[in-house]
């Protein structure tokens, strides 16, 4: 099987000591979608930031590469390399 690209969106909260953690992601069904939906939640109540990103791979598999980041909007960690 060919390599399928996901494009999701994910929003960050604030645990108790105020540290970010990343929230529930959502797939999206392109880049534009994945963009815009991580913009609106980047504005929910009580986030404070979100990340478009993208992952290729093969599913049949189970292998995919890095995620790629696409943006950030907000206080989002440096490091997102858990994507």
């Amino acid at each position: 099987m060919a390599d399928v690209t996901y494009y999701v969106a994910m929003p960050f909260l604030q645990d108790d000591s105020g540290s970010p953690v990343a929230g529930a992601a959502e797939e999206c069904q392109s880049p534009t979608t994945a963009l815009r939906r991580a913009e609106t939640m980047s504005r929910m109540a009580g986030s404070i930031g979100a990340v478009a990103f993208s992952r290729s791979g093969d599913p049949m598999m189970g292998e995919f590469g890095d995620a790629k980041l696409l943006r950030k909007f907000g206080n989002v960690p440096d490091d997102l390399s858990e994507l």
